[in-house]
């Protein structure tokens, strides 16, 4: 069987549902190819994803488009109101602050589990009519000067003007369109936990660089709780798996400077950990094919854009499609360049600041790493840079998904 539509995504994550559902918004006719999705049941009240997403303005605006945010669980998404970033020399005193209030917006970003967003992505795709559903994976794509077609494993077929893939780090549709990719492993993985605290965050996401030992984010919940993303060197990592709650929650305890005072692991009390890597797709876009999120670009999660990013392709796309000539389809050469080119820069300033702070905080070096903390301090005490470096972090839509410059 064939099924013909205007454009074919793949993928079963957050950022291809998304996806699926703009462009069906935007008046097309959209197939979302993606495995049996798997149940996104409520969490009980005292568990709390380890995954959690840090959005920002343009996710958000994006998710409001399409009736997604407010279709979320409130009372499980924190506002963060400000950042503070330590550097690994107290006597330097190299620390740098942003807050909501210099950067003139309501919140820096908004921090989400992984359930709450799948679970409201998932309803809305029960009651959109744009977008059809199909499980099942691809074992075969061909394309040609008009088409492309789609093979899933159960034998059925999808034919489609532009082929969207939203599957992830190792795209299989990135691999079926030969688009290559720069890869390099971090040597790193993310060691993540839940924690109840003793002092109120206040709304604050907390950042250590601790040199040998990694990078320790701490991100608010409601409430009195703490999600941690603890970027580790593997050996390390491997240490921090096997630890007690307890003594993990005494190693946050005596980070430099913290104010939240003492820790409880939240339920599920087993960390887990996810490994770092840096890929770059040497291109977005071939002939009728567009990569979105990890299947285009996948960044250290020191600043935690990753997902923010493939929110932004999202974006982009729409520009790119809404700013088509009316006689071309959505898989249009010209359409699909206009896209590679205004992702290119953002995603590349984005990896480059995330891959340098990361060489530059793991030197050990005395001198290096006097500069460093030096230099923070110094960032600190200038609002204008400070502002412009949180434009680029936070989020400044360029393109709304109604179709107006912001």
């Amino acid at each position: 069987m064939t099924i013909s539509c205007d454009i074919c995504v793949i993928g079963s994550g957050a950022v291809g549902k998304a996806g699926a559902l703009a462009l069906a918004q935007a008046g097309l006719k959209v197939v979302l190819v993606a495995p049996a999705l798997p149940a996104h049941d409520a969490a009980p009240p005292d568990n709390w994803d380890l995954r959690v997403y840090a959005l920002n303005h343009v996710a958000r605006n994006l998710l409001t488009s399409l009736k997604v945010w407010d279709a979320m669980d409130e009372n499980r998404i924190a506002a963060a109101d400000a950042m503070a970033v330590h550097g690994d020399d107290t006597v330097r005193s190299g620390q740098l602050s942003f807050d909501a209030y210099s950067a003139r917006v309501g919140a820096l970003a908004w921090i989400v589990e992984d359930s709450n967003l799948n679970r409201a992505l998932d309803s809305a795709l029960r009651f959109s009519t744009g977008v059809k559903l199909v499980q099942g994976s691809a074992v075969q794509m061909r394309c040609d000067a008009s088409r492309v077609s789609v093979t899933l494993d159960s034998g059925q077929v999808v034919d489609c003007a532009l082929l969207v893939g939203a599957d992830g780090a190792h795209s299989w549709v990135r691999t079926q369109a030969d688009i290559g990719l720069d890869y390099r492993s971090y040597g790193q993985s993310a060691v993540v936990a839940n924690f109840s605290c003793e002092h109120p965050h206040h709304g604050v996401a907390s950042q250590w660089f601790l040199g040998a030992d990694g990078i320790v984010a701490l991100l608010p919940l409601p409430g009195e709780r703490v999600s941690l993303v603890w970027s580790a060197p593997e050996p390390f990592a491997g240490v921090l798996l096997r630890e007690s709650p307890e003594q993990l929650c005494e190693r946050l305890q005596q980070l430099p400077g913290q104010t939240l005072g003492r820790f409880a692991m939240l339920a599920p009390s087993l960390p887990r950990a996810f490994p770092l890597r840096l890929i770059r797709s040497q291109s977005l876009v071939a002939d009728r094919v567009a990569l979105i999120g990890d299947a285009a670009h996948v960044v250290h999660p020191l600043a935690g854009q990753g997902m923010n990013l493939g929110f932004a392709d999202i974006d982009a796309l729409l520009a790119a499609l809404d700013r088509r000539e009316q006689a071309t389809d959505c898989g249009d050469l010209r359409t699909l360049a206009r896209y590679a080119r205004s992702r290119k820069e953002e995603v590349l300033l984005m990896q480059v600041a995330t891959d340098g702070l990361y060489r530059l905080f793991s030197s050990e070096f005395e001198p290096i790493r006097a500069m460093r903390n030096l230099g923070m301090a110094a960032l600190d005490k200038l609002p204008f840079l400070k502002r412009r470096l949180m434009a680029h972090a936070f989020g400044r839509p360029l393109y709304s998904s109604t179709g107006e410059k912001s």
